[in-house]
C-alpha cells in the first residue's frame, strides 16, 4: 500500500510497521550498487545472458563460488604482504 509520503522524493514507508521515514543513501553502498550494475551488464554481454536466466546447474555454481572463494585468499595474502 503506497501512501502519499512515498510519493515525495527522499521518503519512504516502511512495509512492516508502516511507518514513513527519510530515505538516507550511504555512499558505500550506493559505490557497491554502481559496481554490481556495471558487472552486470558486463556479464550479460560476454556471456549473453543474465545470471538469473542462466541455466547452469547447481555444481557449477558451487564450483564457481569456489574459485571465486579461493582467489579472494590469494588477494588477501597478497595485501597480507604488501609493506
Amino acid at each position: 500500500m503506497n501512501s502519499y509520503m512515498d510519493n515525495l522524493k527522499g521518503f519512504v514507508t516502511d512495509s512492516t510497521t508502516g511507518l514513513v521515514y527519510e530515505a538516507k543513501k550511504d555512499g558505500i553502498v550506493e559505490k557497491v550498487k554502481n559496481l554490481l550494475d556495471s558487472r552486470s551488464q558486463k556479464g550479460i554481454k560476454e556471456y549473453g545472458t543474465t545470471l538469473e536466466d542462466n541455466p547452469d546447474g547447481f555444481y557449477r555454481w558451487v564450483n564457481e563460488l569456489q574459485q571465486e572463494l579461493l582467489d579472494a585468499a590469494l588477494y588477501l595474502e597478497k595485501i597480507k604482504n604488501l609493506r
